[in-house]
């Protein structure tokens, strides 16, 4: 079988599970093609495991219409909301601390986020965490 001509490729954020075609997510599908009811019935029953939690998702479109979708692990800032049970991030990370996460938390998140992270090993991978982290206002501890 021949290769499908992919037209484009692009990124989307949406909760898992529960994706409607709503805006942001509609138009942006819509202005390349894809079918907004197609593409939120595919997303919700493969993020259905997920429920709530915002989930990055790679969608390649070929040229025939169809498209294809890739789901990423969610962002990592939204992991270390989930940690720290904060609503939002500080608005001063430098002055304002939202709460203090421990190394064994940003290792585990960076478990989660595996393969999303261009890191080589465990110990690298939990150093990006805990920098995104800082950049939250959040206290990294050990």
């Amino acid at each position: 079988m021949a290769k499908k001509e992919i037209t484009v490729q692009f990124k989307l954020q949406a909760p898992g599970g529960t994706a409607t075609p709503a805006p942001p997510i509609g138009p942006a599908l819509g202005q390349h093609g894809v079918n907004p009811g197609q593409f939120i019935q595919r997303f919700n029953a493969m993020s259905a495991h997920m429920k709530g939690k915002v989930i990055g998702c790679l969608v390649t479109v070929y040229k025939d219409r169809t498209f294809d979708i890739e789901l990423k692990s969610p962002p990592a800032s939204v992991l270390l909301k989930d940690a720290v049970k904060a609503e939002k991030g500080s608005g001063e990370p430098n002055k304002n601390k939202i709460g203090k996460v421990t190394m064994a938390q940003c290792k585990a998140i960076a478990k989660e986020k595996g393969k999303d992270l261009n890191a080589f090993d465990e110990d690298h991978a939990a150093r990006i965490i805990a920098g995104t982290a800082r950049s939250m206002g959040i206290t990294v501890e050990g």
